[in-house]
């Protein structure tokens, strides 16, 4: 079992930054690839970015690339979310999850963090 905890969320003026931590326990992360979703009121959880198990592999959404960096340090099984330049349609619920069997379908979930964007 990995259990994943998000931290980092809160409120910011559009423009602002927040960086999100997901810090796992229960196994290490350095075999998983990982990813960070968000989900809005009334709409779909979207997946924002992914990092294979040694970083080098990225993936961001459209809606993202540019502003938002995915990075994760093994050695504090712990990843991270830097968004920059948020804008009010970036408010949502912010989840981190691993996907342990490498086939997009991510197994493990955290609870979650709230983001909210002021304009």
């Amino acid at each position: 079992q990995v259990q994943l905890v998000e931290s980092g969320g809160g409120l910011v003026q559009a423009g602002g930054s927040l960086r999100l931590s997901c810090a796992a326990s229960g196994r290490t992360l350095n075999s998983y690839t990982m990813g960070w979703f968000r989900q809005a009121p009334g709409k779909e959880r979207q997946l924002l970015a992914s990092i294979s198990w040694s970083g080098g592999k990225l993936h961001y959404a459209d809606s993202v690339k540019g502003r938002f960096t995915i990075s994760r340090d093994n050695a504090k099984n712990t990843v991270y979310l830097q968004m920059n330049s948020l804008k009010p349609e970036d408010t949502a619920v912010y989840y981190c999850a691993a996907d342990t069997t490498q086939t997009g379908l991510y197994e493990y979930w955290g609870p979650g963090t709230q983001v909210t964007v002021s304009s």
